[in-house]
C-alpha cells in the first residue's frame, strides 16, 4: 500500500532540494573567495581589441563586483554576495516550479 505524496514527511518530500541548496551554499563559501580577479572573457576581449573605453557603466549596480557595499571584510562580502545570488536563483526556481504546477493543475 502506497501513501499519498502529501502524507510524506517534509524531509522525504524536499530533502533533495535542501541537499542541493546546502551544496550550492558550500560551493559559495569555499570556492567563491578563490575566484580569479582577472577580467572575464568579455572584459578581456574588450581590453585586447581596445574598445573597453567605449563601454558604459551600468545605471545601478546591486552587487558591484560580487561584493556587498559597506562590508569591509572582503571574504565575507564575496561570500554574502554569493549566498544572496544562490537565494535569488533558488527563489526564482521555486516560483517557476509553482507556476508550472499551477498551470498543470488548471489544465486538468
Amino acid at each position: 500500500m502506497s501513501t499519498a505524496p502529501n502524507s510524506r514527511s517534509f524531509l522525504k518530500r524536499y530533502g533533495w532540494v535542501l541537499a542541493g541548496l546546502l551544496i550550492a551554499a558550500l560551493v559559495v563559501v569555499f570556492l567563491a573567495p578563490a575566484a580569479s580577479s582577472d577580467p572575464d572573457g568579455l572584459d578581456r576581449v574588450a581590453e585586447d581589441k581596445e574598445f573597453v573605453e567605449k563601454g558604459k557603466d551600468p545605471a545601478y549596480e546591486w552587487l558591484p563586483d560580487y561584493t556587498i557595499p559597506g562590508v569591509d571584510n572582503e571574504w565575507l562580502s564575496v561570500v554574502l554576495a554569493g549566498l544572496i545570488g544562490v537565494g535569488i536563483v533558488f527563489g526564482a526556481t521555486l516560483a517557476l516550479g509553482a507556476a508550472v504546477r499551477a498551470s498543470r493543475r488548471a489544465r486538468t
